[in-house]
C-alpha cells in the first residue's frame, strides 16, 4: 500500500471521539459523562470467579478458538432462557473480544468490496470503521428527533441491487431508541424479500426501560440470515474484560470465525469462565440492574432539563441524547470541547456519529452509568451553564 493511500485511509478512520473526550476529562479533572463505562465494578461473585479461574489455571493459555465450552453453553442457555432461542453451543456460538470485534469480523467476513450496508444514523463509530475496512459502502438511514424512529419506507427505498447487509442496533446507541415488534417484523419481511443478511448489535439487551427487547433472529425467516451480537461488558459492568459473542446459524458463525481468528485469534481466557457464571445469575440481578439504571436515567434527564437542555429521554441503553440549541449553542463538537472548562463535565457530540454532521449538529450525549453522587455533582455543575 502506498503511503498516500495509507494516509487517506487513516484520515477517514481517525481517532475515536471517546479517546479524545476521555483524555480531555483526565487533563481537566472533569466528570466524564462521555465514554460509556460504569464507575463501579460488577457483582463480586463474578470477580471471584475470574480470580478462581486464574488461580486454577483455567484460560491462562490460549482458549479454544470458538471460546471455552463453559461459556458457549452458558450463552446458548441465556438465549433459550430469555428469548426461547435454541443454538448449538458447538457450532452456532462464537466468543469474541467484545462486540466491537464481532462487528468487525462480521463485516470482513460477509462483505465484498462495493457491497452496500444500511445502518441507522447516528451510528456507533466502529460501524463506519468496520464497513470501510471491509471495503463496503455505508448507506445511512437517519433517525430524527424527538422519537428517533426508523422511517421504514425510506429503508425500503434505500435497498438497491448492491445492498448486501443491514446493520441494526437496538437498543440504539446513542439515541436510546428501542425497535418495536412491528418495526422488527417489517424489517424482517424486507430482509427475506430482498435476500439480505442482517447483523444486529444487541449489547444493551438487558437495559430496556420502556418497551421490550426482541431479537430479530427470533422472527420468521431470520434464523439463517441474522448474525446476533452481544457482550458481557454492559450487562455486568466489566467493560475492560472484552467478552462478546455471536449467535447465528452454523454457516454464518463459521464465516465470522474465519476472519475473527486473524484479528485477536482468542482473548480473555480466564474472564470467559467468569462470564459463564455471570450469565447464570438469577432474574433478580437483571431486574435490579435495569431498575437502578432507570432511576439514574430519570435523575440525569430531569437535571439536564433543569439546566436548559432539550432532553430526549431514552427507552434503553445508558445514554441520554440532548439538544443544545435551547442553550443558544449551534456546534455540538465545539460545545463538548469547551464544556470541561465551562463547568467541569465531559460529554460527547452526536454530530460525529452522522455522515451528515448537520443532521446532529446540536445533539450531545451524556452517559448515566455512574455513581449517584457523581451524577448529582455533574447536574450541579451543569447548572452553571444557565446561572
Amino acid at each position: 500500500m502506498t503511503r498516500p493511500l495509507l494516509n487517506r485511509r487513516l484520515d477517514r478512520l481517525g481517532t475515536t471521539i471517546f479517546a479524545e473526550m476521555s483524555a480531555l476529562a483526565v487533563t481537566t479533572g472533569a466528570i466524564n459523562l462521555g465514554q460509556g463505562f460504569p464507575d463501579t465494578d460488577g457483582p463480586e461473585s463474578v470477580r471471584e470467579a475470574a480470580v478462581g479461574a486464574l488461580r486454577d489455571g483455567h484460560g491462562n493459555q490460549y482458549p479454544p478458538g470458538m471460546g471455552v465450552p463453559e461459556l458457549r453453553v452458558a450463552i446458548a442457555d441465556h438465549q433459550r432462557r430469555f428469548y426461547g432461542l435454541d443454538f448449538d453451543p458447538d457450532s452456532e456460538v462464537l466468543v469474541t473480544a467484545g462486540a466491537t470485534e464481532a462487528i468487525a469480523a462480521a463485516m470482513l467476513a460477509l462483505l465484498e468490496p462495493g457491497d452496500e450496508v444500511i445502518a441507522f444514523e447516528p451510528f456507533y463509530d466502529s460501524y463506519a470503521a468496520s464497513i470501510a475496512m471491509a471495503g463496503g459502502v455505508r448507506v445511512p438511514l437517519t433517525l430524527r428527533a424527538p422519537g428517533f424512529r426508523p422511517d421504514l419506507d425510506a429503508l425500503r427505498a434505500a435497498v438497491t441491487s448492491r445492498t448486501r447487509l443491514l446493520l441494526l442496533n437496538s437498543p440504539h446507541n446513542p439515541t436510546g431508541m428501542v425497535l418495536t415488534r412491528d418495526e422488527l417484523t417489517d424489517i424482517a419481511e424486507l430482509a427475506v424479500e430482498r435476500d439480505l443478511i442482517v447483523v444486529t448489535d444487541e449489547v444493551y439487551e438487558h437495559l430496556v426501560f420502556d418497551g421490550e427487547h426482541i431479537p430479530l433472529i427470533s422472527l420468521p425467516g431470520m434464523r439463517d440470515r441474522t448474525v446476533s451480537i452481544s457482550s458481557a461488558g454492559k450487562t455486568f459492568s466489566f467493560t475492560g474484560w472484552k467478552v462478546g459473542w455471536v449467535t447465528a446459524s452454523a454457516p454464518l458463525v463459521a464465516a465470522v470465525r474465519t476472519t475473527k481468528q486473524f484479528l485477536t485469534y482468542v482473548a480473555s481466557g480466564p474472564f470467559q469462565y467468569a462470564i459463564a457464571e455471570a450469565l447464570r445469575l438469577p432474574d433478580t440481578y437483571y431486574t435490579a440492574f435495569r431498575d437502578d439504571l432507570q432511576a439514574k436515567r430519570d435523575f440525569l434527564a430531569d437535571g439536564l432539563t433543569t439546566a436548559g437542555f432539550e432532553v430526549y429521554r431514552p427507552q434503553g441503553t445508558y445514554f441520554i441524547t440532548t439538544d443544545i440549541a435551547s442553550l443558544g449553542e449551534k456546534d455540538a463538537l465545539a460545545f463538548c470541547r469547551s464544556l470541561p472548562d465551562r463547568c467541569g463535565v465531559v460529554a460527547v457530540p452526536n454530530s460525529v456519529f452522522y455522515d451528515d454532521p448537520d443532521a446532529g449538529s446540536t445533539q450531545v450525549r451524556f452517559a448515566f452509568c455512574k455513581k449517584d453522587y457523581v451524577l448529582h455533582e455533574a447536574v450541579s455543575r451543569l447548572q452553571r451553564l444557565t446561572s
